[in-house]
């Protein structure tokens, strides 16, 4: 029986790899819990176990004829059709092409931009660093700036599309923030995109496991002209990013990446390239993650997005009603529980008084559980977040140049996914508890240069788990 097909989100828990695993901390070995979703996923038993499946028939795709090949390619190009369907997308006129991660998909899509001088892209403070550094390289870049709460200001949003009008190329913003758990209005931010002529591209790396996307190819007002994702962030880490958009920015001009199996003819002179998607898909793909995206998305459309954002809103809802009755607990991004399904389930905060790297090794080394501490790959709306002034960002700039990073702003992310339960987050904000109230071993190392703690006569000893 393919166990995909029956599964529910209470089976979840218990299929995912890696779930009851103990993990070694200063009170003992405890059942591993991940917070650190937001980062990268597990997978499950039964996307495995299809792949498993797959790997006897496995070879490589396009124009081989043995029958494995075949069979390879079929797979491959199902995954292709499933991806587009996924958040609807319209083959006839977009293409679905496979990256490595979304990072790859936005310089994918940077490198093909036609762009002329003065031309514009314009997108967040908000962006995480891969939606806004590969920018820079092509173009001018221009910044819409954030309300007090951390949202997208739509004030400075009309003031920039008005400033700069058609020389503005691209509209490039998050479909949800990685670090306070936002999710943008995709309709409004199109709809005045392409009000102004210009396309709209969304990071949908956060937003696309977690909510129901839809490019809306046929609503001229409201379409998203390019999307990319991560099967990593939604239980396929297996090497594989999805870039979606129109045809016409790909069919012009020479590729990002040359190789083999993207031309029709090579001279000592000349090549001359193939059609979509085999154009942007130089040497061999990474078949088996692709397979293992397809299953992801039947996981996906099996368990239903109904049920996937009730487990995840009630867990988020938890979470930020019991750390606000924490005396010292500093909160970040909307922290009404009752909004907690207008959000992700991504919850950044502070302890008062404590690095907010000692909180996450507290909560490793004695808990058992993994969060993430930083910046997140957001430098300037983590800063905007915490409030830094101009010379206090500045400061701590020179100190990190300087390779002392043991005063590096940031924040604690816990970062749901629709496994977890209601026990491991119990859990989690036991253990904030006993941090805020000082209850840990105050004996904790701090690697200036690294900015990170550790545990002092308590080394982990990685060949004893798993040796290469």
């Amino acid at each position: 029986m393919d166990k995909i097909n029956t599964l529910t989100i209470g089976d979840l828990s218990h299929l995912v790899i890696g779930s009851g695993t103990e993990v070694p901390t200063r009170h003992g070995l405890k059942p591993y819990i991940n917070f650190d979703n937001a980062a990268s996923t597990p997978t499950f038993k039964p996307i495995t176990e299809s792949i498993l499946s797959f790997l006897q028939w496995y070879s490589n795709v396009h124009r081989g004829t043995g029958f494995k090949s075949q069979l390879s390619s079929w797979a491959f190009e199902e995954a292709r059709d499933m991806a587009a369907r996924f958040v609807g997308a319209d083959l006839k006129k977009q293409v679905v092409l496979f990256t490595k991660n979304t990072t790859e998909g936005i310089n994918k899509l940077a490198s093909r931009l036609p762009l002329q001088k003065d031309d514009i892209i314009l997108t967040t403070l908000m962006e995480h660093h891969s939606n806004e550094l590969p920018w820079r390289r092509v173009g001018r870049v221009v910044h819409v700036g954030l309300n007090e709460d951390g949202t997208i200001s739509r004030e400075d949003y009309f003031s920039k599309l008005k400033e700069h009008g058609s020389k503005i190329k691209l509209v490039a913003v998050t479909g949800a923030s990685n670090v306070s758990g936002y999710i943008n209005d995709l309709d409004f931010l199109a709809a005045e995109a392409h009000r102004v002529g210009a396309r709209i591209l969304v990071d949908g790396a956060q937003l696309v496991p977690h909510r129901r996307v839809d490019m809306k190819p046929q609503d001229r007002q409201h379409r998203i002209d390019y999307l990319v994702f991560s099967a990593h962030k939604m239980y396929a880490p297996f090497g594989v990013g999805v870039l979606v958009g129109d045809r016409d920015w790909f069919e012009e001009g020479d590729p990002m990446t040359v190789g083999g199996g993207m031309v029709d003819i090579v001279t000592l002179e000349e090549a001359y390239w193939t059609e979509l998607p085999e154009k942007e898909e130089a040497g061999t793909p990474d078949i088996v993650g692709v397979v293992a995206l397809g299953q992801a998305i039947r996981l996906f459309e099996q368990i239903g997005w109904e049920a996937v954002i009730a487990h995840e809103s009630e867990l988020t809802a938890y979470v930020l009603t019991e750390l606000q009755k924490i005396p010292g607990v500093i909160l970040y991004g909307d922290t009404d529980p009752s909004r907690a399904a207008e959000r992700l389930g991504v919850i950044s905060f502070n302890i008062e008084g404590l690095p907010h790297a000692l909180t996450a090794a507290v909560l490793s080394y004695e808990g058992g559980i993994g969060v993430r501490a930083g910046c997140f790959c957001a430098h300037t709306y983590v800063k905007s977040l915490l409030g830094l002034s101009d010379a206090e960002a500045r400061k701590y700039e020179l100190e990190i140049l300087n390779r002392d990073r043991s005063h590096l702003p940031g924040a604690v992310r816990a970062s749901f996914g629709l496994y977890n339960t209601m026990a491991e987050v119990k859990e989690f904000v036991a253990m904030v508890r006993r941090i805020a109230a000082g209850d840990y071993s105050r004996d904790y190392v701090l690697d200036k240069e690294r900015g990170e703690y550790s545990a002092p006569d308590f080394a982990y000893d990685f060949p004893k788990y798993y040796r290469l």
